[in-house]
């Protein structure tokens, strides 16, 4: 990515130290990467190399103020849960033609993908496809379940599914810059409370090495890890 210079101008001025998640806040907002409503993430550099089994690290965080963004939820259901689904404001609800779609063409235009129990049998089809994206169904995340409506409601008011890359770094979404301040806060300590309970235990030790906060196109600021997170 190439950054101009607005983007350097900002990299003089952030802090090289962690700060507290208030002060990651308040640069991130005075400093935009861009003229669009950016998008907050938080990365997680965890002190561990967990790749597989029972040390894989992911997890789910419901957001208190939402992601700001608008999610496009796919159901893969039948009968009354695919009813229900569509009730609940799915976008898209399927069986057969979705999995054909997503098999044969690729495709995934959406944020969250949800499963009856039932209907796992022939999602797993799609596992080539979804699973490199993060987007399979997984019963861990609350995304293989019978209930569609609570869920299709969970994912579009907040809910974000998290996991470990091969590199032991974990990215969450934790809002808009255009959030106020303390709105932002108290969704990136969610964030942070969230990780932290997905820690495996046969971890010992650091859990989180460091963590970071940026904007879409802003510059990552360093913040502090609290004792509770070691």
């Amino acid at each position: 990515m190439k950054h101009g210079k607005k983007y350097f101008n900002a990299l003089k001025k952030a802090p090289k130290k962690p700060v507290s998640i208030e002060e990651a806040v308040k640069f991130i907002k005075a400093n935009p990467g861009a003229k669009f409503d950016e998008t907050v993430d938080v990365y997680f550099h965890l002190g561990k190399a967990l790749t597989k089994g029972d040390t894989a690290v992911r997890g789910v965080v419901k957001l208190p103020n939402g992601t700001g963004k608008t999610v496009k939820v796919a159901v893969f259901a039948g009968g009354d849960a695919a009813e229900a689904a569509r009730a609940a404001g799915a976008d898209f609800v399927g069986m057969a033609d979705l999995i054909e779609k997503v098999t044969k063409e690729g495709w995934c235009d959406f944020d969250v993908a949800i499963a009856t129990v039932e209907a796992m049998k022939e999602v797993r089809k799609c596992a080539r496809v979804l699973g490199p994206r993060g987007l399979m169904p997984n019963p861990k995340t609350g995304t293989v379940t019978d209930d569609t409506a609570t869920a299709v409601k969970e994912a579009k008011g907040g809910k974000v599914d998290f996991r470990m890359d091969k590199t032991g770094n974990v990215a969450v979404v934790a809002g808009k810059r255009s959030f106020e301040d303390a709105a932002l806060c108290e969704n990136i300590r969610k964030v942070f409370s969230a990780v932290q309970a997905a820690k495996p235990a046969t971890v010992k030790g650091t859990f989180i090495k460091s963590a970071t906060i940026a904007s879409t196109m802003g510059v990552g600021v360093p913040v502090i890890i609290s004792g509770d997170a070691e």
